[in-house]
This record gives structure tokens, C-alpha cells and sequence, in this order.
């Protein structure tokens, strides 16, 4: 196994290496975006969970350990102000989000990039000689596919953790919703 991957580091121009190398930190960023988000955002809703129960056993009252009760503090309640409340609060938790949607994206064209430079210097490599068979072009080629197919499986991970941060969030808007509504028609 370590034999093949010196013989591809060898055997590759510093493009593809490039991207390759490109690719794993685009990985990196997404696993850690997720990971991140995802504990944050889960953490966010156990507390709107509860904040919300406290309200409908409590009524009109706002549980200061929500994340709607430290934003408002003593101010005075309006719709106006649990708009603006949940706006900042929704626009915190998708942060980061945007990271996974453009690595999703870019990540197979950054993969092909690498493909297409090293099928090219493979090329190259094979132009001053007279006779060249499928026999020895195959293993080049498949060796310049692997940028492709890490380009691929680098958006796979990102637009999966897009979608299941993006319903995480909506999960928690539901919930800063219902208090928001619960608050206001409680006045």
C-alpha cells in the first residue's frame, strides 16, 4: 500500500499532486465545519426544546437561558424586536454554511482539473515515442482519474453535511418560531 502511493507521488506532476493535496484540505474544512456546526446547532435546540417547554408550562414568561431570553435581556418586547431576534439568531447558526455549499461545487471541477493536467503530461510523456499501446496508456490515465475521483468523494461529504445542517437549522427556526408566537400571544 505505501508502495503504491510513493510509485503515484512519483510518477505525478506537482499539479495533480497540487490538487490532490488542495482536495484533502477542502476535506478537512468540511469534516471540521460539520462536526463544529452540527454539535452547536444540536446544542441550540436542546436548549430551545426546553426553553419552549418553560414557556408553555409558564406562559408569557421568557426563559432567560434561551437564546431569545439573553438576546432580548430588559428590553421591551415587540414583534418587531423577536423578528429581528430570530434573524440574528438563525443567520449565526448558518454560518459556515456557505463553505460547505461552495466546496460541494467546486470540489469535482477542482478533482477534473487535476485529471485533465495529468492525462496531459502523460501525454507528453508518451509523445517521443513511435508506438504506444492501450497496455501503456491505461495505467496512466487510471492513475490521473484519481484526482476525479477524489474531487467527487470530497463533494459527496460536503453537499451530505450541507443538507443535514441546513435541516438542523430549519429544526431550529421551528423552534425559535413557536416561542416567538407563544411570546407574542401572550401579551
Amino acid at each position: 500500500m505505501i508502495d503504491t502511493i510513493l510509485n503515484y507521488i512519483q510518477t505525478n506532476g506537482v499539479i495533480t499532486l497540487g490538487v490532490l493535496l488542495f482536495l484533502s484540505v477542502y476535506l478537512i474544512i468540511t469534516i471540521w465545519i460539520f462536526v463544529y456546526k452540527y454539535l452547536e446547532v444540536s446544542s441550540s435546540i436542546n436548549q430551545e426544546i426546553s426553553s419552549l417547554e418553560s414557556l408553555m408550562i409558564n406562559g408569557s414568561r421568557i426563559n432567560p437561558l434561551s437564546s431569545i431570553g439573553q438576546y432580548i435581556g430588559q428590553k421591551p418586547i415587540s414583534k418587531e424586536l423577536l423578528d429581528t431576534c430570530e434573524i440574528s439568531l438563525i443567520r449565526e447558526a448558518s454560518s459556515g454554511l456557505s463553505w460547505q455549499s461552495i466546496i460541494s461545487s467546486t470540489a469535482p471541477f477542482i478533482g477534473l482539473f487535476g485529471t485533465v493536467v495529468g492525462i496531459l503530461e502523460s501525454f507528453a510523456k508518451f509523445a517521443n515515442t513511435s508506438k504506444v499501446s492501450f497496455a501503456t496508456i491505461a495505467p496512466v490515465i487510471s492513475e490521473a482519474l484519481v484526482a476525479t475521483a477524489a474531487g467527487i468523494f470530497v463533494a459527496i461529504f460536503a453537499y451530505t453535511f450541507h443538507q443535514i445542517l441546513t435541516r438542523k437549522i430549519y429544526l431550529l427556526n421551528t423552534y425559535i418560531k413557536s416561542q416567538i408566537n407563544l411570546i407574542l400571544s401572550g401579551k
